[in-house]
């Protein structure tokens, strides 16, 4: 994997990443494939949009159909048909937020499958085993995620392990370098600075091709989140890409491009999609309003997505009160196309050294909220 630095705009940056599936460009903004697949969304619409690469989960394809199986048929590219970058979590977030029954020791993570309660050990030798049968491009170590508020010393504790296992990890994960293939990093440390400095000092050391930002949006107010990025963003190194992990609003990418991140991942276009609300370029849409009931304007008429500038409003309300998968499926590609374009006028706006400028008119946009009807 090759990261290069393209140009500086403030603490934005604007690069690109080579792997063994193609080019990402960054700042980059990853959808959500959690089990091989973007729900209700078809790869070629995900492509369409403008995504690079996209992200799929460790935990979710050990459970089901299994690592094994996947490797058999030809690996995760073939098994999904996305020819592109893929990245893949750890899954260690998923066994913290879906397992009740679980335990954690220095070994690693023991559980209950959320799919059928089958225990299920998950070290961080085997997350770097599943991920290599899976063939992703970029792995993650395995970390342990505590959500926040959280005293000092759980903090603490998850941390320190999640650096034991990240030595681990990469011990595991060496044999794969020559492939191209890449494993990043999590800097943990939750809302204290002291802790977020120190892994992430020490993380570099290690040396990893890449480093994530883990451990945030996970309950915290934005502005501790923003707090965190500012004092680990400068200890990492600027040779390599540095990843937010789960997030997030469309506020959240600005103002954490502004402060150094190149990647990022939620699952808010789709999920918010199937529930009715489209992002557009003045701000959130709810098409379960009846303001939109006979609405025949388009979301966007300037949008380049086809289903913001042709299909009415009407037919979209008509679709999400009538719980229509279709309505579902319309509104997660309009979602995934405009978190596209803004990435897109993000990486201009870099180039052009005008970031905080076009910052400036995006966040003006979604103040003046949307048309009203006529």
């Amino acid at each position: 994997m090759k990261f290069t630095h393209l140009a500086t705009d403030g603490m934005a940056r604007l690069g690109t990443l080579e792997t063994p599936h193609g080019i990402v460009r960054t700042p980059a903004f990853m959808p959500v494939g959690t089990q091989a697949a973007m729900k209700g969304v078809h790869w070629h619409e995900v492509r369409d949009a403008g995504a690079d690469i996209v992200l799929s989960n460790t935990y979710h394809l050990m459970l089901r159909p299994g690592a094994e199986r996947i490797a058999r048929l030809g690996g995760l590219h073939a098994f999904m048909g996305w020819s592109g970058p893929i990245l893949t979590d750890s899954g260690g977030f998923q066994v913290m937020s879906l397992s009740e029954l679980r335990k954690v020791d220095e070994s690693g993570v023991t559980f209950r499958s959320h799919i059928d309660g089958a225990t299920v050990v998950l070290s961080p030798e085997r997350a770097i085993e599943i991920q290599r049968l899976l063939g992703s491009d970029i792995a993650m170590q395995l970390d342990e995620c505590v959500a926040l508020p959280a005293e000092r010393a759980e903090i603490e504790r998850a941390m320190r392990l999640s650096l034991r296992w990240a030595e681990r990890c990469k011990r595991a994960f060496e044999p794969d370098l020559p492939s191209g293939r890449a494993l990043f990093a999590i800097v943990q440390g939750g809302d204290d600075v002291a802790l977020r400095r120190e892994s992430a000092r020490a993380l570099v050391a290690m040396d990893f091709q890449g480093y994530a930002i883990g451990g945030l949006a996970v309950g915290e107010p934005q502005a501790t989140m923003l707090a965190m990025i500012e004092e680990v963003a400068p200890l990492l190194p600027d040779d390599r890409p540095r990843y937010l992990m789960g997030v997030g609003t469309p506020d959240d990418l600005l103002k954490s491009v502004a402060r150094g991140v190149d990647m990022f991942d939620c699952v808010l276009p789709t999920r918010n999609g199937r529930h009715g609300l489209a992002y557009t370029r003045r701000g959130p849409v709810n098409l379960k309003n009846a303001r939109h009931a006979e609405d025949p304007r388009p979301l966007d008429p300037e949008s380049p997505c086809r289903i913001a500038r042709e299909v009415p409003r009407a037919y979209l309300h008509h679709l999400i009160r009538a719980n229509e998968t279709l309505g579902a499926m319309y509104l997660s590609v309009v979602n995934i196309a405009y978190f596209q374009t803004l990435m897109q006028g993000i990486r201009a706006a870099i180039a052009e050294s005008r970031f905080a400028d076009h910052a400036a008119e995006v966040t003006a946009a979604w103040a003046q909220g949307d048309v009203p009807p006529l």
